[in-house]
């Protein structure tokens, strides 16, 4: 079970995350349709933007409270 200091701590972490992989999800779909884009760039914003919807995931996991049997 978390304490209410940790609950805090990590929803102020998800909304930070969920923030950023909105604002890099913006970012490529701009970068998506220019065609002078550097194909790795964009490659590694995609690769970050999964990064952060992998942690995203992992913090709200932590967030649901356990059911008991």
């Amino acid at each position: 079970m978390l304490d209410d200091e940790t609950v805090k701590e990590l929803q102020d972490k998800l909304h930070h995350l969920v923030l950023e992989h909105s604002d890099l999800d913006d970012v490529i779909r701009r970068l998506a349709d220019d065609p002078t884009v550097d194909q790795i760039r964009l490659r590694r914003l995609k690769k970050r933007k999964l990064q952060l919807k992998d942690m995203i995931i992992r913090i709200r996991s932590k967030l649901i409270p356990d059911i008991e049997a």
